[in-house]
């Protein structure tokens, strides 16, 4: 009998025939001895920011320090940033640490990005089940638990060697996408068998995302018991400097903010861009949303509500900037009523989202 090749390259022995039992790819004509593998699977990983484990000061220490010493985040040549780090992270944990405790999901004992983003991959597995059994969906934090290396490892080992990365960041920018990049090439690099990969596009632009946002606003602005006269659509703010060297994330945020306010049949004075999170003492992108909303108070606004479309989980940024910290600017000037709208999250709307840029990127591997 002629010996057949699998997909090893390995051959394979008359006594090793071709079994008529529905074998996997992986299985399929490997001879006695060879390794034991499992493939034939397609992995989809959404991956996300982060969250420390705990809100004490040591869990938020751990956190700050991998998020700060990324040097995406950070461009400062580490000889001269490192002195500031260290002076950092002696106070700013304790800072932060009261920041999370007031969101914390008390019941779980973990950061809402954290539970929001599980159950995003566990419905999203659920949604793309429609693309048949081989699909593996998890999920991964950039910072914290579970990383990515460790996730990425276990797709690797149920067989998946093709894998799909979204990092839930609509708008591209080095300090999130590109890191997420960086992450997953690394744990690459120590893999002897490397599986496929595709990293999914940006969808800044994408109509399914500008009509969830749409979708959100409208449903949420239905619920208020006042009518805003001004929504801000805020988004975490980069340094200047970033955008002077290239990054396109300004561009992509106006995009999304014209493709919302058009949807919605907005003028630019109803929505307006701004950003949020401004980090030490240089020039980061403007308008500053903290500066916006009391300008806005200052001027006779009383009604304000803020969307966040740069993230697809509610988290710190969210939930106590947004919605505690700039509600008290607001409010501080003269502002009386403000609503912070919540993010797509795990909403039929979000995971629609998801779902399709999962499906746009598995064309040829799935479906």
């Amino acid at each position: 009998m002629t010996s057949e090749r699998t997909e090893f390259d390995c051959p394979l022995p008359e006594a090793l025939a071709p079994s008529p039992l529905p074998l996997s790819r992986g299985e399929r004509g490997i001879p006695e001895g060879h390794p034991a593998v499992r493939s034939g699977r397609v992995g989809v990983l959404i991956v996300n920011l982060g969250t420390p484990e705990g809100t004490d000061y040591w869990s938020m220490r751990r956190y700050l320090k991998e998020f700060l010493s990324d040097p995406r985040v950070i461009e400062t040549p580490p000889a001269i940033w490192r002195p500031t780090l260290q002076l950092i992270l002696l106070r700013r944990p304790v800072v932060r640490g009261h920041a999370y405790a007031s969101i914390w999901n008390v019941e779980r004992d973990e950061g809402p990005l954290k539970t929001i983003t599980r159950s995003q991959g566990e419905k999203l597995g659920e949604a793309l089940r429609a693309l048949g059994p081989q699909i593996e969906v998890d999920w991964a934090m950039r910072y914290g638990k579970p990383p990515i290396a460790e996730r990425l490892e276990a797709l690797k080992a149920k067989g998946c060697d093709r894998i799909l990365v979204i990092p839930l960041y609509p708008q591209y920018c080095a300090a999130s996408t590109a890191t997420v990049c960086d992450k997953v090439f690394d744990t690459l690099k120590a893999m002897r068998w490397q599986p496929a990969l595709r990293i999914a596009a940006p969808y800044y632009d994408d109509l399914v995302y500008v009509g969830a946002l749409a979708t959100s606003v409208r449903t949420a602005l239905a619920g208020l018991d006042f009518e805003p006269e001004v929504v801000l659509a805020s988004y975490h703010g980069i340094p200047q400097s970033y955008f002077d060297k290239g990054d396109p994330y300004f561009c992509h945020c106006a995009k999304t903010t014209r493709l919302l306010r058009e949807t919605l049949g907005w003028s630019e004075d109803r929505l307006r861009m701004t950003f949020q999170s401004r980090f030490g003492r240089t020039e980061w992108l403007r308008p500053y949303t903290a500066d916006t909303v009391a300008e806005l108070a200052k001027s006779g606004v009383k009604r304000l509500a803020v969307v966040t479309p740069g993230f697809a989980a509610d988290c710190l940024e969210t939930l106590e900037e947004i919605a505690v910290e700039n509600a008290g600017y607001f409010r501080d000037a003269g502002g009386e009523h403000f609503a912070a709208i919540p993010c797509l999250n795990d909403s039929a709307e979000g995971i629609a989202v998801i779902e399709a840029v999962a499906r746009k990127e598995l064309k040829g591997w799935a479906g």
